[in-house]
């Protein structure tokens, strides 16, 4: 068979068509941040109560990527995808008709909690996998940019409906958004470079094709997972990630708005201020992808997370009424290392475990959804406790320099070794 080689590779338009998809996902993503104080207003709940619901949320988000993983591997990736978007789409509708906290638990906790897990960074991860031998860092970074710049910059848009229509229009918008999604996943995403008769961009013609796995995916997932936790490498990376995500999504990304709220911002300022962490991001992000490509991966993740932490420990002094200058650096910073981390993440998951890479950076980033939980329920039990979020913002800025040694610590194959050799190694 006579391998096509059209001018523009097709794995660019899997790459948009996965851009679209993520960017469009991660608006589901924004909802919790902006859902706090108007459920608050109405129902009489608590920050911590709020706040449970969020960290199930993204404890499913973690949890729920090996196995999606897996599952896209054994079932593909269009329709893991796409029926994840019908999940969010039902959980999203479903909180319209709620009237207790155990159903915001429920339907934003575990409907939404799962749908969004299997469209998290494991699904970038299997794109640039399957389709890209050459750019592999670049375009791990574009895709991951996606992901978070779609979230923070649907927040302004979110944070306006909370106060204007209300939260339940917001809550709609999400839904319907998700089943817009869903015709471009199943009508223009391929699952593999044969399915349309090519190989992946810089693999040499005739090279290996990859086949579909026949192994159940739970069992390949917890394989993975038990050959990797008998590793060093594996337990760095994990603890630094969980770090990254309570420094970012569960602090940064559930409470922001709630913090300056408290010091006299409007909600949609600061969700503006959140919108333009994401826009910077888009560029941090890039370069990282870059970079990883380049420059050992360990070292950067060092230099990102003691980064981090110095500017987490700055913040507590920047919150005003009125947006200081100050503050717009720290937004600008913040976005350019936002997730600036998950590029050489994946570059050192992919170099250390090979085929398993995938899987593996799956519960990498289950850990770092653990993180984001602990952290989201722990700052809003901080501030229902102190009445102000300080002891969190140090406390995690802490945490990110322990991340910063901890990655520099890490083993990993050079580009010339095989990664099956290191983690046969490390394994012993």
């Amino acid at each position: 068979m006579t391998v096509s080689t059209p001018r523009v590779h097709r794995a660019w338009f899997v790459a948009g068509v996965a851009f679209v998809a993520i960017l469009g996902a991660a608006g589901f993503r924004a909802t919790p941040g902006v859902l706090i104080i108007p459920l608050q207003r109405e129902f009489g709940w608590s920050a911590g109560t709020i706040s449970l619901a969020v960290s199930v949320n993204l404890v499913l988000y973690g949890l729920t990527a090996p196995f999606a993983a897996a599952l896209m591997d054994r079932f593909g990736m269009r329709r893991v995808v796409a029926l994840a978007l019908l999940l969010i789409a039902l959980g999203s509708g479903l909180t319209m008709l709620m009237t207790a906290s155990w159903q915001l638990l429920l339907c934003w906790g575990v409907l939404v909690g799962l749908g969004t897990g299997s469209m998290a960074l494991v699904f970038a991860a299997t794109v640039v996998d399957r389709w890209f031998v050459r750019h592999r860092g670049l375009v791990t970074g574009v895709l991951t940019a996606g992901g978070a710049t779609g979230q923070l910059v649907f927040l302004p848009v979110l944070a306006q409906l909370a106060e204007g229509p209300g939260w339940r229009f917001a809550s709609l918008t999400v839904a319907a958004g998700a089943l817009a999604v869903v015709p471009f996943v199943w009508w223009l995403l391929r699952d593999r470079p044969e399915d349309v008769g090519t190989t992946a961009l810089g693999a040499e013609p005739g090279a290996v094709r990859t086949k579909p796995s026949t192994v159940n995916a739970a069992v390949r997932a917890l394989t993975v997972l038990a050959s990797a936790a008998r590793t060093r490498p594996f337990w760095l990376l994990a603890g630094g990630f969980a770090i990254c995500g309570a420094s970012t999504n569960g602090l940064v990304g559930t409470h922001f708005i709630p913090a300056a709220h408290d010091h006299g911002m409007a909600e949609p300022v600061a969700a503006g201020l959140l919108a333009v962490i994401g826009i910077f991001d888009i560029a941090g992000t890039i370069a990282s992808g870059w970079l990883s490509d380049k420059i050992d991966p360990k070292v950067l993740l060092g230099v990102y997370y003691a980064l981090r932490g110095l500017s987490l420990m700055v913040l507590p002094s920047l919150f005003a009424a009125t947006t200081e200058p100050s503050m717009l650096i720290f937004i600008v910073f913040y976005g350019l290392d936002w997730v600036a981390t998950v590029p050489p993440t994946v570059a050192l998951c992919r170099r250390i475990y090979g085929a398993d890479g995938a899987v593996v950076f799956g519960w990498v980033f289950g850990s770092h959804q653990v993180g984001a939980a602990i952290a989201a329920v722990g700052a809003g039990i901080t501030r229902d406790q102190l009445g102000a979020y300080d002891l969190a913002w140090y406390g995690a800025g802490a945490l990110c320099l322990i991340a910063a040694a901890m990655s520099l610590a890490i083993r990993h194959a050079k580009k010339d070794e095989p990664a099956a050799t290191l983690h046969s190694r490390a394994a012993g």
